[in-house]
């Protein structure tokens, strides 16, 4: 009991001891570690954990030497106590980073003492604890033990040849924690010992060991045995032939570890090892498949198939037969090389498919499920990129494995329908994920099976003796195959396949039942497909399915995942078969009604009705409609963003297909929840809200006069915001358009337009009035256009206000941009040739003062060109040609027309817009070539097979501007949407990036900037030139001294370098081809590059931190060898000091690469495994102990921890 009661002490952090008493204490227990009753023991053996904490060093060293000496006394009990004793003195020290030299002086005296007790003893259990003992601390304290290290590695490496198997094996995990710490010489003279070792191949035993010695030091330290492989591989190898089956499992074992850490080195050996791996993943040779067919039938035909099933086992499974451990091993190693091998997927196909597809048979279960997961594992490796990014090349590269695959369809379900129906459950778990990944790769492949399938599925939905882990993947695979199939190729199996679900709905598991109702909604889809027409009669079925989902959705206790489903389902019943329903139709929407009021389900009930409200069946709902619509028109009001979302949603679809059935009260109840929805706070919501009144304005005309003012005043309030664009902007104009096309609106075009465009007349004279932002300008302008377009009656007035506007001395120059933008977008609808001094009036604008006012006016005439190109395009090409003053506005014009204009109708034009462009490619300011190239990238869009060609011609011409320009129109062409010109661009795109070695250094910073906008926009168009690109794009990012200069300014020397935006521009592309063409970069190569580019200039620095976070998620392996090296500059920039008398600029610069880089150093502590490294221990030891970088470093855990929370709250 006291030691009882001086553990509940020790635990408080308020007990202090003075030295006297810490002595008493300690004496006591260590006394007590020696006493007669257990219990006793095993409390003060507690003790000694928090106590290590609480008392001085030399105590803590007096408990250790004591425990040391006790582990090698002769009394088996006191032993173990003791060995115990020091684990858990161990597991409490202190980490070496927190700076006190306890742990380290603790850990030498207990290693000194191990060591000494491994090497001599002969007792062997001794041992084994000692070696453990010695593990564990290697593990948590490699780094302090450093001195020691030689010594444990030659105490350790003898008792690789114990006689004892337990005792090698730990010596195997204690070398494994070792080579994660220890120093490059000892690296090599261990691995130097374990080769000369296998060269000598003493006896097959020892031999084992050393290979599961190198698989271990390779599991542990991958990245640093990749330089030893060379000599390694061809032993492993040659030991795979020796007839010695666990000697053949570990060979497996070791190359698998091989494959998953040392890619690269490992890259010439695949093909070897893979053969070996296809050979013995067959290898079974005490067991002949050929006669199983006819015993299967056999089987069937005996009544008591147990009996034989029994004796015929017995017959094979000799009890030393471990073939299995290598067939087991060998499709470990082939899933390691399928996951990390993406490029050999066709060989796969060819090769490894087909054996492991044969190897289905597999008898023994663990086997059978390793071959299934590789299988997955290359099913995973096939699945095409879901992503716009491949979305091009999608096509040409990828469809090469799927045929392959397409045309083993067959024989995989030869192989494995007939698993179906076994009676282990692990092999129809197997089965049927390995289905469920193919059906989700291949959609549709397997519309020829079904018949095969489906008595698989029942079996094992009806088998009562199967587990609910076995019903619930069944259900999940049926799933999986209803969404990707046709609904025709399961109308044959309804029937069959109908019951054994229904049961399930019932089942009293919540988790099979919430599956059961999710294949229920997707099953009665199939039943009737509305979209098309279809024979199949699901009349008898309707019964069955709805009685169950209806006994689910009544049930008010049961599981939240359940009810949800339920609702959905019902919903989904209603939508397909609500015409089936007759009577039960009714009650069942007043159960909607309920859901709706209860707080947990409404979001769900509101989906559902929304779906039900849709669907072409017309189902009445007037019933609901009364009490429903009054408790949406609240959800209005709640906090929670979905439910307002949805509600909007649902709303829309009653008012457009049940006007008839809606009371004005109902109307008006929704009506006044909408005002507070429109704000610029939340512009989705917002939108939804308009897009919600306008359809009230088009089915309700007589109810948008009791639209209030207040709706109208938000409305506008959101026109007049900068963040209004996009979508929320067309819904404004939309309803914009509604509301003047109603004859009952309270306010009429010229209202609309008073208010509109209030704001910019009053701006004027008010002066102090606040301006709008420049979008806004945008905005007002388009739904002004909007209007006009509505009323064309008012239209000409509006015109000669706006033009009277311009002439107007005294009119603002905001009011002016109002006039000159409203006229683009009017100009670019319809054709305001009637305006005669239109022209004029434009052209007086670009001489005006107010930049602004300057591009409304060339913006202006671009988009009136749009509306009347036979009469302006001439005018305006004779004006750049005559203009050299004006020819900037005029070009931006120019780029205006050709982008807004549709294709056909500028090909009249392109002759003589070509030959003007190639007359300003060379001009020399930087501007203006850019609107150039813009221009003649846009143009080449409209026909491309002549023009591109043209370009391509123009590379070879002696004027650096002119390439500049050329290569910057090529980038223009290049679209993130599928295009025409994309064949043609594949063709000859390698020629442009052939400037990327241009002389001249402005030509191939902007070849850079054009491979960026290929690499982020259209990786299929780069992806097969990067053997030839790469090479440039690393030699742009050196330092080149011959560009650094020295400028003086007054008395002082400033450099600059030149080169550095090309530098800037080559490192922003090899970021961009992080994204979207990993699998084609050589990661070390690239790794040298962006280790240089960490000593470089401060933007390129931070380029290149955001570089090593982001790779240190996507290949963490790579970096992990390469860690040592990169670690160095990141300690360097930070522990800069700036200069005290430094500028605030150079302070607030030094800051931000600070924390960049602690960001770079956070992302590379994510990478599992890092802490191992010593450089790392070491750096993030620093850290800590730095109390500026530990604030710093802690600041930038929080940022990072508060970053995905916040992502997620939105996305609700």
């Amino acid at each position: 009991m006291a030691t009882n009661d001086l553990m509940m002490e020790l635990q408080k952090d308020s007990i202090k001891l003075d030295e006297d008493s810490e002595k008493k204490v300690v004496k006591m227990l260590l006394k007590l570690l020696e006493d007669k009753n257990g219990e006793v023991q095993n409390l003060a053996v507690k003790c000694l954990g928090p106590l290590v904490g609480k008392v001085k060093e030399y105590q803590v060293e007096t408990i250790v030497d004591t425990l040391c000496t006790n582990m090698l006394s002769d009394k088996e009990q006191l032993r173990d106590i003791s060995s115990i004793g020091l684990k858990t003195v161990i597991s409490e020290l202190p980490p070496a980073s927190t700076g006190s030299s306890m742990t380290a002086n603790v850990c030498k005296k207990i290693t000194a003492q191990l060591t000494g007790a491994i090497g001599k003893q002969e007792d062997v259990s001794v041992q084994l604890e000692a070696l453990d003992i010695l593990s564990d601390m290697l593990s948590r304290l490699g780094g302090t033990l450093y001195s020691f290290h030689s010594s444990i590695l030659s105490c350790l490496l003898p008792q690789l040849t114990s006689p004892r198997l337990a005792v090698r094996k730990r010596a195997i995990i204690a070398l494994g924690h070792l080579v994660l710490t220890c120093s490059g010489n000892i690296f090599s003279e261990l691995t130097e010992h374990l080769l000369a070792e296998l060269k000598r191949n003493e006896s097959t035993s020892t031999t084992r060991t050393y290979i599961q010695c190198v698989a271990g030091i390779s599991r542990q330290a991958g990245h640093r045995i990749g330089e030893h492989l060379e000599k390694i591989i061809p032993l492993v190898v040659q030991y795979c032939h020796v007839e010695d089956d666990e000697l053949r499992e570990y060979c497996f074992q070791a190359f698998e570890s091989f494959v998953r850490r040392c890619p690269k080195e490992m890259d010439p050996h695949i093909p070897n090892v893979m053969g070996l791996c296809l050979k013995y993943i067959t290898f079974d040779p005490n067991y002949n498949y050929d006669n199983e067919e006819e015993e299967e039938e056999e089987m069937m035909e005996t009544e008591n198939g147990e009996d034989e099933e029994q004796e015929s086992d017995d017959e094979y499974s000799d009890d030393d037969d471990i073939s299995w451990k290598v067939r087991r091993s060998a499709a470990k190693c082939l899933e390691a090389i399928v996951s990390s091998r993406h490029d050999l997927l066709q060989d796969f196909y060819k090769t490894l498919s087909p054996v492991l597809i044969s190897r289905f048979k597999e008898r023994e279960e663990n086997v059978k499920a390793d071959i299934f997961s590789a299988y997955i594992t290359l099913l995973k490796q096939t699945q095409p990129i879901q992503s716009w990014l491949h979305a091009a090349d999608a096509s040409g590269r990828d469809e090469v494995p799927l045929t392959m695959l397409q045309n083993q369809v067959p024989n995989i379900i030869k192989a494995l329908h007939k698993q179906l129906k076994e009676k282990s459950i692990k092999s129809r778990q197997g089965c049927f994920s390995l289905l469920t990944e193919l059906a989700n790769v291949l959609p549709g492949c397997l519309a020829d099976h079904i018949p095969a399938l489906v008595p698989g599925i029942i079996f094992s939905l009806a088998d009562k003796s199967s587990s609910s882990n076995m019903r619930i993947d069944t259900l999940s695979f049926l799933h999986v195959l209803l969404c990707n199939h046709q609904p025709e190729v399961f109308h044959p199996h309804i029937k069959s396949l109908l019951p054994p679900v229904v049961t399930c709905i019932a089942d009293p598991f919540y988790k099979i039942t919430s599956e059961a109702l999710l294949v229920t909604q997707q099953l009665v889809k199939v039943l009737r497909p509305l979209d098309k027409p279809c024979p199949f009669d699901a009349k008898p079925y309707v019964k069955d399915l709805f009685a169950a989902t209806l006994k689910r959705l009544k049930a008010a206790d049961i599981d939240q995942e359940v009810k949800e489903r339920a609702i959905s389902c019902m919903g989904q019943i209603i939508y397909n078969l609500g015409d089936h329903l007759s009577t039960d139709l009714q009650p069942t929407l007043k159960i909607f009604l309920e859901r709706l009021k209860n707080e947990i389900t409404r979001l769900t009930t509101v989906k559902a009705l929304t779906l039900i409200a849709s669907s072409p069946l017309k189902i009445d709902l007037r019933p609901i409609l009364g009490e429903g619509f009054p408790i949406l028109a609240s959800f209005l009001r709640k906090n929670q963003r979905a439910l307002k979302l949805s509600t909007l949603t649902a709303l829309d679809i009653l008012v457009k297909n049940y006007s008839d059935s809606l009371k004005p009260a109902m109307i008006e109840s929704v009506l006044t929840e909408l005002p507070a929805l429109i704000t610029e706070n939340d512009m989705h919501v917002s939108q939804v809200a308009i897009v919600f009144l306008t359809t009230l304005a088009k089915v309700y005309p007589s109810c948008i006069s009791k639209i209030s003012s207040s709706v109208l005043a938000e409305t506008f309030q959101l026109v007049h915001s900068p963040l209004l664009q996009g979508g929320a902007l067309n819904a404004i104009v939309d309803f914009f358009q509604a509301l003047v096309l109603t004859r009952a609106a309270p306010t009429g075009h010229s209202e609309l337009m008073k208010q509109l465009t209030a704001p910019i007349y009053s701006s004027g004279s008010a002066g102090a009035s606040p301006t709008l932002h420049k979008q806004a300008y945008y905005s007002v302008a388009k739904c002004v256009a909007a209007l006009s377009s509505a009323c064309p009656k008012e239209a000409p007035a509006t015109v000669n206000q706006f033009i009277q506007d311009v002439k107007n001395p005294k009119s603002s120059s905001a009011v002016k941009v109002l006039a000159f933008l409203s006229l683009a977008e009017m100009g670019r609808a319809t054709n305001l040739g009637a305006q005669r001094e239109l022209k004029t009036v434009i052209l007086e604008a670009f001489t005006s003062p107010s930049e602004e006012v300057k591009s409304a006016a060339s913006y202006a005439l671009g988009n009136v060109s749009v509306g009347n190109l036979k009469d302006y395009l001439p005018f305006m090409l004779k004006e750049i040609g005559s203009q050299p003053k004006r020819q900037y506005l005029l070009l931006h014009s120019l780029k205006e027309v050709i982008s807004s204009s549709p294709a056909d109708s500028l090909t009249l034009y392109v002759e003589d817009i070509w030959a003007l462009l190639f007359k300003h490619c060379e001009c020399t300011e930087e501007g203006t070539r850019n609107v150039v190239a813009e221009c003649l990238g846009k143009l080449t869009l409209v026909d491309p097979s002549e023009l591109l060609p043209r370009l391509k011609k123009q590379l070879s011409s002696g004027s650096p501007h002119a390439r500049s320009t050329v290569v910057t129109a090529v980038k223009f062409t290049i679209a993130d949407q599928p295009q025409p010109i994309d064949a043609l661009l594949k063709g000859c795109i390698g020629d442009f990036l052939k400037t990327l070695q241009d002389p001249d250094l402005n030509v191939r910073r902007v070849a850079l900037a054009m491979f960026n906008s290929a690499a982020h926009n259209k990786p299929s168009l780069i992806r097969d030139l990067l053997s030839t690109v790469l090479p440039s794009l690393y030699n742009e990012t050196k330092v080149r001294r011959e560009l650094i200069r020295e400028v003086e300014m007054g008395p002082f020397k400033h450099t600059v370098d030149d080169g550095l935006d090309v530098r800037k521009a080559a490192f922003e592309c090899m970021y961009t081809l992080l994204e979207s063409c990993l699998d084609r970069l050589d990661i070390y190569e690239y790794l040298n590059h962006v280790e240089d580019g960490l000593k470089d200039h401060y933007d390129i620095r931070m380029l290149t931190f955001i570089m090593l976070a982001r790779l240190s998620s996507l290949c963490p392996s790579a970096v992990l060898q390469r860690l040592e090296r990169l670690i160095e500059p990141l300690r360097a920039t930070c522990s800069t000091k700036v200069k005290a008398g430094s500028v605030k600029q150079e302070f607030e610069k030094q800051d931000e690469l600070k924390r960049s880089a602690m960001r770079a150093v956070a992302a590379l502590l994510t990478i599992p495994e890092v802490e191992k490294s010593p450089a790392m221990a070491e750096f993030s030891s620093q850290i800590r102990s730095n109390p500026e970088m530990a604030s710093l470093f802690e600041s930038i855990q929080k940022d990072s921890a508060s970053l995905p929370t916040s992502e997620s709250m939105d996305m609700s």
